[in-house]
């Protein structure tokens, strides 16, 4: 069978079982923070197993997508994956245990028609339950086994969430692959009798979790409101064995894309094991991150952003293995050319290994296809971007490695030699000291620059002081102490190359293991992280949290709350519960913050990206029944100012309010108001979001998808993905498109609608974003339509309401992705007033017309680079009378020209000693200057005094001693600051010193 054919026989046949087949979620989780990416078929159904939302059928089915990152660094074996296919079944609160073993029974030797001998069973410790439904199919007790949590207890999907333990069945491939001993079975430890490797002989195929607890952050359990059923069945695991495959890379999903890269570099795929294994490397990495980009993920630092980053990062360094780089496009593909007139998608490696992917995928897929173009861009200018770092970072890379390699030989080789000579010689103070000297100047020297501090500070510190509080002559440990010093990356040095040349530190890891160095000094590059973090851009509201904070939502019981906000500002409701900071209260008085929760409510809670309503709640009224018992007086007038609104759980309305007069208490009727004039801007927002993304998609093309926003009363923010900033013509064309729709006052119109229905009629619906089976979809038709999105927000009636729409800025917030700012309705007036009024200013102190401003101005910017050129022409001519005039002598037979001069910038002071070097052929330049108040120094050699070994930086280094500064460089250049300008000729006079010292050191 073929993929294809699997996934769609899964699908049928629990569709014969009664369950509703449902399409995969996005990698991104929908409103679940406790994820990075969707990792479990479960993911998409988490709501309806813990009871937060009520599921379109209780038995569901579905192939979702997914992604584990825990597995990044073992892909390239003939096993792992990164992406991968997840064929489940679903039951919540419907069948449990004995249903979901005799479906799984039946589709694996039945439909998929596999051995019954080769079939093997494993259960949690105690589930005998379990273990005797497995018995009812007719497998032998011998081939039934118990495992504890770690194999067979599932859970949870995150840092919190549902869990159970779990029972799977395991596919036998026989003896011959096996280790061969007679304990052999499922899980197997041992080692493989044939190729010394681990036992290879059994493959998990289903797992079946029953269950029936929530997982707490804290690791507490505590039941679910009913017993749930969570299958996952790995598609590509099942394509192996029904394809006689012994590798998931010669499957029908991977065989057209490892051909490709196999194409690509000139070789066979098959001949040579680490070709192979770099091979699919680059394949793997390229199909899973084509559907990351897809589901609109992209390259950055952060979050999933940074597994994007760091799986291409993998498969690029993979494919420079096999020799495949940015190219011209017109030449192989092996070997690298930088500058091409091509597009970088027609000239990188990536680009055409996943054109192969979505040629391989794109009938499951259709997304893909549509998004080819998006995506291939991204991946060329990730490849280019990241090739250009890893020449300048591996270069790096391998010399702290080198350097690390020379300290361990230099500790290994020198001290033990070093100590024994210096006992007769000195005392042990004596030996320490000279020691630590001789360890500093020995590593430092194999150190490159950027880690210098690193290796000061997390290898010659602690080394150092390591030595200074040892006995050396009595104590053991103090090699191997030593040893663990230096024979690890430290943290530092690993955070400076992430941080310099975005090197991902699993990537260091990887060379420095390749280099014989023991591994990386994780904690400390996690230390390093802390304080390098940003926070994150996610959208929690001030209600995120885990499902303890939500449990106190759920725990008030009552119910949803009816949003009456589409159709009036003004409602009267009734207090149905209240709370204050997290407990439950039944009345508050005057100056307190209060949560409170009305039966129906016209406040819009914050969602989608829309701020939360404000406004007022007031009453003066009797208790009702609820409210009977309250300390308070019978008849009391009260006000509240509602601050904002959220909704901590789906369908629960709570208001932050502020008690300015009287009291309230739960069963209180109030009035409640919604600001009208906040409610109205954020709707004019809100409805020119939508209208920008609708422009957007027609100027730049359909890849544009919505990766955020903001829709504020002052302001609306807009994140979308595209690879290059808006040139201006594109930015006024959306502009312009924007304003022409709301000047032909459209009408904007919601109905509701299924949210499969809603998505086969064309609407836009979004990552992030939790839907229901019943959804609202927002167009702006005028027979055509122009925006048509899922959004459960508040718009205007027709898009002349909007008044007008102002793009502020357009910018860039990572790899891939653009921020559109702008203003609508009385801000955006505001803003073209401001501007207007700015202009007349400039005008009128320009003494011209609004109309001859710009003329005017470019006049002025013209004139103002001559006059700059002028200038810079002059003090050239000036500089050279300087240079004519300096002090040229000989200093113990070379030539050396010192001095001072006046110049504006450094880059004068060095073209100076161009001049003078291009003069003399063979010479030493010392010039010194003042900027900005503060002394500079310059020294620089021709090339015949270095060869020499004349280094100018260690000249530099000693010099600006004398006026207060330091600094260093190249052998040919090497500059420095000071911070006392009246020592600047001192410093000349001690660099001139400097170099006659090292002349006269100089073997003839």
């Amino acid at each position: 069978m073929t993929g294809a054919e699997i996934r769609e026989a899964f699908l049928r046949y629990f569709e014969s079982k009664e369950h509703l087949r449902i399409p995969s979620s996005s990698l991104i989780p929908s409103g679940d923070s406790t994820l990075l990416l969707t990792n479990a078929g479960m993911v998409q159904f988490k709501p309806y197993f813990t009871g937060e939302m009520t599921p379109p059928r209780n038995r569901l089915t579905s192939v979702q997508k997914c992604f584990r990152t825990t597995d990044i660094d073992s892909v390239g074996d003939a096993t792992h994956l990164t992406f991968f296919e997840m064929l489940g079944n679903f039951s919540v609160g419907d069948y449990f245990k004995k249903e979901a073993i005799e479906y799984a029974w039946e589709f694996v030797t039945v439909h998929l028609e596999l051995e019954k001998e080769r079939l093997w069973a494993t259960v949690y410790l105690d589930d005998d339950e379990a273990f005797q439904n497995w018995v009812a199919t007719g497998i032998p007790e011998n081939r039934i086994r118990r495992f504890g949590e770690e194999d067979n207890y599932w859970g949870p999907a995150g840092n919190e969430g549902p869990c159970g333990p779990c029972s799977e069945i395991h596919y036998d491939f026989g003896e011959a692959l096996g280790c061969l001993r007679s304990d052999c079975g499922p899980n197997c430890e041992n080692v493989s009798a044939s190729l010394d490797l681990k036992c290879d002989r059994f493959v998990e195929l289903w797992n079946l979790v029953f269950m029936q607890y929530y997982q707490a952050s804290d690791g507490s359990r505590t039941p679910l409101p009913t017993p749930n059923i969570d299958t996952g069945m790995g598609l590509e695991r099942v394509a192996v064995i029904l394809q006689g495959k012994r590798s998931i890379y010669d499957t029908d999903f991977f065989q057209p894309v490892v051909e490709k890269v196999a194409e690509l570099c000139g070789k066979r795929y098959g001949q040579d094991p680490d070709s192979d294994y770099a091979i699919r490397v680059v394949a793997e990495h390229a199909r899973s991150a084509a559907f990351l980009i897809s589901d609109g993920v992209v390259p950055g630092n952060d979050g999933r952003d940074y597994v994007l980053r760091r799986v291409i990062r993998r498969a690029i360094r993979y494919g420079k293995k096999l020799g495949l780089e940015v190219t011209d496009g017109n030449t192989p593909t092996v070997g690298a050319i930088h500058e091409s007139p091509l597009p970088v998608e027609a000239r990188a490696m990536l680009p055409k290994v996943v054109a192969a992917v979505i040629e391989c995928m794109k009938f499951q897929f259709p997304d893909l296809k549509e998004r080819q173009e998006f995506i291939l861009r991204v991946m060329g200018l990730e490849e280019e971007r990241f090739g250009q770092l890893v020449d300048r970072g591996e270069t790096v890379l391998i010399d702290s490695v080198n350097g690390i390699i020379t300290r361990r030989r230099i500790l290994k080789e020198e001290i033990a030699g070093f100590i024994e000579q210096g006992k007769s010689l000195y005392p042990q103070p004596e030996i320490k000291r000279r020691l630590a000297a001789f360890i500093t100047s020995e590593t430092e020297d194999y150190v490159h620059p950027i880690i210098k501090t690193a290796v000061h500070l997390e290898l010659v510190k602690p080394l150092t002081a390591l030595i200074e509080g040892t006995d050396l002559f009595s104590d053991q440990t103090f090699y191997l102490r030593a040893l663990a010093l230096i024979d690890t990356m430290s943290g530092m040095e690993v955070f400076l190359l992430y941080a310099t040349y975005g090197f991902p530190p699993e990537l260091t890891e990887e060379i420095a293991r390749e280099q014989g160095i023991n591994g990386i000094d994780w904690d400390g590059f996690g230390r390093e992280m802390e304080t390098h973090e940003r926070v994150s851009r996610g959208e929690g509201g001030k209600f995120s949290g885990g499902f303890d904070v939500m449990r106190v939502y759920q725990d008030l019981g009552v119910g949803s709350t009816t949003f009456l906000g589409y159709e009036t500002l003004t409602a009267s409701s009734v207090i149905i519960a209240m709370l204050s900071d997290g407990e439950r209260v039944n009345q508050a008085g005057k100056g307190r913050k209060v949560e409170v929760v009305l039966r129906e409510t016209p406040f819009y809670a914050e969602m989608g990206g829309q701020i939360g309503d404000g406004g007022e709640m007031v009453g003066h009224t009797l208790p009702s029944e609820e409210g009977k018992g309250s300390t308070l007086d019978n008849t009391r007038a009260f006000s509240l100012r509602v601050e904002d609104t959220q909704a901590p759980i789906p369908g629960l309305t709570v208001h932050l309010c502020m008690v300015l007069s009287g009291g309230i208490a739960v069963g209180d009727t109030v009035e409640a108001r919604v600001d009208s004039q906040r409610r109205h801007d954020t709707a004019r927002n809100h409805t020119a979001t939508h209208m920008l993304h609708a422009a957007l998609r027609q100027v730049l093309g359909s890849h544009v998808r919505q990766h955020g926003s903001l829709v504020a009363p002052d302001r609306l923010r807009f994140d979308f993905t595209h690879v290059s900033p808006l040139s201006q013509e594109e930015l006024r064309e959306v502009e312009r498109l924007t304003n022409q729709k709301i000047r032909e006052n459209i009408s904007v119109t919601s109905e509701e609608t299924t949210y499969r229905q809603a998505v086969s009629q064309g609407a836009l619906a979004f990552f992030g974003d939790r839907y229901g089976d019943q959804v609202r979809v927002v167009e702006v038709a005028n027979g055509v339509p122009f925006s048509m999105e899922v959004c459960g927000g508040t718009h205007v009636h027709r898009t002349g309401d909007i008044g007008l729409c102002h793009v502020v800025s357009e910018s860039s917030i990572g790899s891939g992705l653009r921020r559109i700012e702008a203003v609508t309705g009385r801000g955006a007036e505001d803003l073209v007033s401001q501007h207007a009024a700015s202009l007349d200013a400039v005008a009128r102190r320009l003494q011209v017309s609004s109309d001859e401003l710009v003329p005017r101005v470019e006049g002025l910017l013209s004139e103002l680079e001559h006059t700059q050129k002028r200038a810079e022409s002059l003090e050239r001519d000036l500089l050279k009378h300087q240079v004519a005039g300096l002090l040229r002598k000989q200093v113990e037979g070379i030539n050396v020209v010192s001095g001072d001069l006046a110049v504006s910038a450094v880059d004068l002071l060095r073209e100076a000693g161009d001049w003078l070097k291009n003069d003399l052929k063979s010479c030493v330049v010392i010039l010194g200057t003042i900027l900005e108040g503060r002394p500079t120094m310059l020294v620089m050699a021709t090339k015949d005094i270095v060869e020499q070994g004349f280094h100018a930086g260690n000249v530099v280094k000693e010099a600006t001693k004398a006026m207060g500064g330091g600094g260093g460089g190249r052998p040919e250049t090497a500059q420095a600051g000071g911070r006392d300008p009246r020592k600047l000729m001192d410093a000349v006079r001690v660099a001139e010193e400097e170099v006659r010292r090292w002349r006269r050191n100089v073997p003839e």
